[in-house]
């Protein structure tokens, strides 16, 4: 059974209709090789944008926090409720868990999301020493080593591992199928993933999706386990930033969520 770019079992074609519902657009976040670039562009590592008047995220002692990326919206297709302009960044601690908080999951204390609505782009203006920054030694990327993104719109169609799955195909789905659901099951696996780095669209989780029907939090920010750019959460997992609708719209970023898993 042919659907979109996907080959599924045809003991699913009944499904086809419902399951091509489920379509929806991300947005691809393809990293290319290592290279410095400008520090107002979009990129993995390295020393991140920061104006001259603002200041370095730390934690609540004053410790410098780990920058993980950075996002330009200008190169980014157009994606509402995504901001069309202004520079996103994402920076995590140095522990254990990356800085993922144990108990309020929107405390930014021990990591922090940071927007720019408007960007400097006058070097003069923007802090070029980062010699201040500690030897960070537990992070999920190398220090130091800075990958530029680039960006597709891409489609795709609900995974076994977004909480969405059990919300629109059922709790049961596979178990209609009887002796042949767990084949099934691996079958839809292997071709319907959603693995990479990426904005918005389906999570995907090595455990499971902390998110409920209750509590639908967009997915602002995927980043995986990734060798060409020597990324590994863990034991190949992935981390991922949610946020409120709402507060996407507004480009309110001080409550979202960060969590990440591994097998």
């Amino acid at each position: 059974m042919e659907l979109m770019n996907y080959e599924l079992p045809e003991e699913l074609a009944p499904f086809e209709e419902k399951l091509l519902a489920t379509r929806v657009t991300f947005v691809e976040v393809i990293p290319g090789e290592e290279q410095s670039s400008k520090p107002w562009q979009s990129f993995f590592g390295g020393n991140p944008y920061l104006p001259l008047t603002a200041q370095y995220p730390t934690t609540p002692d004053g410790e410098p926090l780990f920058f993980l990326a950075q996002i330009n919206f200008e190169e980014v297709p157009p994606f509402p409720p995504f901001p069309a302009k202004g520079i996103l960044q994402f920076f995590i601690w140095d522990d254990g868990l990356y800085g993922q908080p144990t108990e309020n999951p929107r405390e930014q204390h021990t990591f922090r999301v940071v927007y720019y609505p408007e960007v400097i782009k006058d070097p003069a203006q923007l802090v070029r020493d980062f010699s201040f920054l500690p030897n960070f030694s537990n992070t999920p990327i190398y220090p130091n080593q800075s990958y530029p993104m680039h960006f597709g719109m891409q489609e795709e169609i609900v995974p076994t591992t977004d909480y969405a799955f059990q919300k629109i195909m059922g709790n049961a789905f596979f178990a209609e199928f009887g002796e042949a659901q767990w084949e099934l099951w691996e079958a839809y696996d292997l071709e319907v993933s959603a693995e990479g780095h990426k904005l918005g669209g389906y999570a995907h989780f090595a455990q499971e999706d902390p998110r409920s029907a209750e509590e639908p939090w967009v997915l602002l920010f995927q980043m995986d386990s990734d060798t060409e750019i020597e990324c590994n959460w863990g034991d190949m997992g992935t981390a991922h930033f949610f946020i409120a609708e709402e507060d996407l719209k507004k480009a309110d970023f001080s409550k979202v969520i960060f969590h990440w898993d591994c097998h």
